[in-house]
């Protein structure tokens, strides 16, 4: 089959001219009102039309054209060609177009169809349509953009015009930033699509650390030979949430204990519920005071110590020498004013989450690293996430030169209305400051309603506007309002969100804006699995990449 489409611009002035007599006489028709009720109705019909034309050519600066658009079916015998025929003119009429056959006429139309540009008089007057310049624009052919960028890593295809989609997030000089928003609904492809980007950024050393609340990426973390740490009840890793680390701030700085109190301000802000001014501060007072029982004040010094083995430079405190919950709760215990925070801080201490009153016990200097949080239970998992969230920080911080990506699935439990304003502010600054460190915030969730549901959505939006790269996988109609209340969609994309299928995403790179069938080769997909095995039947061991 080829298409041929001819556009020709008529006169403006004349047009107009053409149409403001044409209004008057079918107005003076209308008035008179001698027809029949068909011609009636036919008559008003072409006048609304015509007065709709003129006006949008004389307030909205359109033009307007002629369009004409041929169609050559050709087909090896006549049978055949009969069948392309029907079907064809089956599809264009269901979808509301009218079509004619070129009977006498294929010479011309043949002719018109190849590249000579010569639009044959004989069958213009048929095929002649009107069309203003907006409607024109719906039908020039590849109009979807397209995505290649040199050092790029291969996202899929474009569904539109098959052109291949790669994306280099961290290309300084094209994107303001390197972060990203994945949405989608359960089974629309978005944990597959986040697992493929792990994967593919592995590949080229890439430092990633993944929030893990459903314990989807445990297969993959195995498979790439990858760091995963466990918190809950029968974990045997814990990480002190109290414990100040040395790459907290950057070398050029100060005020490790001021810093790491803000901090923890928006955890316990989690643990004790919503905190006034009054108790923040009595809060604040007491977690200097047990921080000072360990010989750690304002002044940095405080947190070095004279080295053991040669005593000629002094290190950082390791973490046995941190406070953990239990010296805050002691604290707290002496104190009546403060004697509800103790309470809370029970089972914290002594209860069901007292993995959390642990010194750190774990290393972290794998470049891909997975804090698995699924045991914490629906309650408790904001808890795990916040403190992951805050140690990873810490890791992305430690060098600007080195590229690396913090991932968070189902983020809207830390800027969500479940959560509160001190946290979501932290996790906004991520999004807004990780750029400087050469770093990238992975947002993903499948709750976009409970995303904005925090002061109005006003950190959900932040980040969403601080994310360069947009990946929206089907979503149902209600979270498609709710995210066009925040970001710029057209109808014809809210249709598209709604109608996408597993693995299909609308893409927002930049100011592109490109739909996206995410592809993965079969050793991918068993990699991401986890079903890799070799020939004698043993698992096959993901190739380690050293830290060069």
């Amino acid at each position: 089959m080829n298409i041929s489409i001819f556009y020709e611009k008529q006169d403006q002035f004349k047009t107009i001219k053409e149409l403001t007599y044409h209004i008057g006489n079918v107005g003076v028709e209308l008035k008179d009102g001698n027809q029949n009720r068909e011609d009636i109705d036919l008559a008003a019909f072409t006048y609304n039309d015509a007065k709709y034309i003129r006006k949008e050519m004389q307030i909205n600066n359109e033009d307007l054209y002629f369009l004409y658009i041929y169609i050559n079916i050709y087909a090896e015998n006549e049978k055949e060609m009969e069948y392309s025929l029907n079907k064809i003119e089956g599809l264009l009429q269901s979808k509301g177009m009218q079509t004619k056959r070129a009977n006498f006429r294929q010479e011309q139309l043949f002719l018109s169809t190849i590249p000579l540009n010569k639009n044959e008089e004989d069958i213009k007057n048929v095929a002649k349509r009107n069309v203003l310049t907006s409607g024109l624009l719906s039908t020039y052919p590849f109009i979807s953009s397209s995505i290649f960028d040199e050092k790029g890593i291969y996202i899929g295809k474009n569904i539109y015009n098959n052109s291949l989609v790669f994306i280099d997030r961290y290309d300084t000089n094209k994107y303001k930033n390197a972060n990203m928003c994945i949405f989608g609904t359960s089974g629309a492809g978005k944990s597959f699509y986040t697992k493929l980007l792990i994967l593919r950024y592995r590949l080229l050393g890439i430092e990633q650390y993944i929030i893990d609340p459903d314990r989807e990426y445990s297969n993959l973390c195995k498979e790439l030979k990858g760091t995963e740490i466990k918190l809950g009840p029968s974990s045997n890793t814990y990480v002190n949430i109290l414990e100040i680390r040395k790459e907290s701030i950057e070398d050029s700085n100060n005020g490790y204990l001021a810093t790491k109190i803000s901090k923890l301000i928006g955890f316990f802000h989690m643990v004790f519920g919503e905190l006034n001014e009054e108790e923040k501060a009595l809060v604040e007072e007491k977690l200097i005071e047990t921080y000072k029982q360990k010989g750690i004040t304002f002044d940095d010094r405080s947190l070095y110590k004279k080295n053991r083995k040669n005593g000629k430079r002094n290190i950082f405190k390791e973490s046995q020498d941190m406070p953990i919950l239990e010296d805050l709760y002691n604290i707290f215990e002496k104190d009546k004013k403060t004697q509800k925070f103790k309470i809370k801080l029970i089972p914290f201490v002594k209860g069901s989450l007292s993995f959390f009153n642990k010194y750190t016990n774990v290393e972290i200097n794998n470049k891909l690293i997975v804090a698995d949080v699924y045991e914490l239970g629906e309650e408790n998992l904001k808890f795990g996430m916040y403190l992951f969230t805050e140690l990873f920080w810490d890791k992305i911080k430690k060098n600007r030169k080195i590229k690396k990506a913090i991932y968070l699935d189902e983020i809207w439990r830390l800027i969500g209305v479940t959560s509160n304003k001190e946290v979501a502010s932290f996790i906004y600054k991520i999004f807004k400051t990780i750029r400087k460190y050469g770093g990238s915030g992975v947002a993903i969730t499948q709750d976009v309603s409970d995303l904005f549901s925090l002061e109005n959505g006003t950190y959900g939006k932040s980040i969403l506007n601080n994310s360069n790269i947009k990946s929206f996988f089907s979503l149902e109609e209600e979270n498609i309002r709710i995210l066009s209340e925040n970001i710029n969609l057209t109808e014809k994309e809210k249709i598209e969100i709604k109608s996408l299928r597993r693995g299909e995403c609308l893409m927002f790179v930049g100011d592109e804006h490109i739909l996206t069938k995410v592809e993965s080769s079969e050793k991918e997909k068993k990699i991401l699995e986890g079903k890799i095995y070799n020939k004698d039947g043993g698992r096959n061991e993901f190739r380690k990449y050293d830290s060069n």
